[in-house]
């Protein structure tokens, strides 16, 4: 077979074909294009002048960011206070643990993501054993110094809170998928309740619930670490969404695929696990990453029940400082560096699954 004509073409020939193509092909999109362009050089050559040219890197002190404020950004900040924006209030002589910990857990995640990986047996090895030994560094005991929860804070908080709330809430979302599927008019009914319920409401409003109310509830002396209470509210209120997505892939497969099933003598559970639910996970991948994406950034609302996660703990490193509090910009860049990063990293991969898992497009 012979590569196109367009091939042998020089690559500056082609360029002005995609060009003219795509963004000069009409008067119109010519001059939007212009203006686009236009907005892009202005914006972008402000903020590299002040986030690059005149800023003022590693560590300085307070007097040589105030000579350049407004002028340039003040990084040195970041130098100064990145230990606590990190890992907030956790014990300063002890820090060492939730940088480990943190990355032990990124380790999990990038190695459960390799196709290595993908058996049951080891993935599950792999989270008791990995969430064991992080568990064992933040909290402390066995030779290391127990630190309670309410001293945890941070990046660690927030990896915690966003991966197990997804972790959990996935087995779960698809029995809630299932049961408002479901012929038992019961399970049906409960499925759609518990569904229709959690989603109207804000996740401020389930974490004020399970942190503050559920307490007045139990019987008196019974009582649930405050951190385990926001986890399990997480999990709760992610399961109602996951479920609609999975629900929603569920509908999107043909009739014949469930006769398919049928006419192999495959039972309800055979069916689902063997035939419907891999198609339809496969299918609603880019709406469970969203999703995903979506719980992550969400972490930051258990401040509202005084835990405190990565966002929390840049701001108060920055504003808490009077010397250093008119930099909080450069705080919040840093933080919003940081969470670009693991969404972006969460996005990329699930391009890559979704293009590995379409092996039906494949010749």
């Amino acid at each position: 077979m012979h590569p196109p004509a367009s091939a042998h073409r020089p690559f500056a020939a082609r360029s002005l074909d995609w060009l003219r193509e795509n963004l000069f092909s009409t008067p119109a999109n010519a001059l939007i294009t212009l203006l686009t362009l236009a907005l892009l050089l202005w914006a972008g050559s402000s903020f590299v002048s002040w986030a690059v040219l005149h800023a003022v890197w590693g560590r300085a002190d307070v007097a040589t960011c105030n000579a350049l404020f407004g002028q340039g950004a003040c990084w040195a900040v970041i130098a100064d206070k990145w230990r606590h924006m990190l890992f907030g209030i956790y014990p300063q002589g002890e820090q060492w643990r939730s940088a480990l910990a943190v990355v032990i857990f990124c380790a999990i995640i990038v190695l459960s993501a390799m196709r290595a990986f993908w058996h049951v047996w080891r993935l599950l090895a792999l989270w008791l054993s990995g969430s064991l030994l992080c568990a064992w560094l933040l909290a402390g005991g066995f030779a290391l110094t127990p630190v309670p929860t309410a001293l945890w804070g941070g990046l660690p908080i927030t990896l915690m809170l966003a991966v197990f709330g997804t972790l959990f809430a996935f087995p779960l979302g698809i029995l809630l998928a299932l049961g408002r599927r479901s012929a038992l008019p019961i399970v049906r009914a409960a499925s759609i309740v518990y569904i229709e319920l959690v989603r109207g409401v804000p996740l401020i409003t389930v974490l004020f619930m399970a942190s503050i109310m559920f307490a007045l509830f139990l019987p008196e002396g019974v009582s649930f670490d405050k951190l385990l209470r926001a986890q399990v509210a997480i999990v709760l209120f992610n399961a109602a969404y996951i479920a609609e997505i999975v629900r929603a892939g569920l509908q999107a497969l043909p009739r014949g695929q469930y006769e398919a099933a049928d006419a192999l003598g495959l039972g309800y559970w055979q069916t689902q696990l063997l035939v419907i639910l891999p198609q339809a996970l496969k299918i609603t991948i880019p709406a469970q990453v969203n999703s995903f994406i979506d719980n992550f950034k969400d972490t930051s609302l258990v401040i509202i029940v005084s835990i405190f996660d990565f966002l929390y703990a840049v701001r108060q490193a920055v504003i808490s400082d009077l010397d250093w509090r008119h930099y909080f910009v450069e705080g919040y860049l840093f933080a919003m560096a940081v969470y670009w990063l693991f969404c972006y990293a969460m996005s990329h991969y699930s391009q890559w699954l979704e293009k590995h898992l379409s092996r039906d497009h494949r010749l």
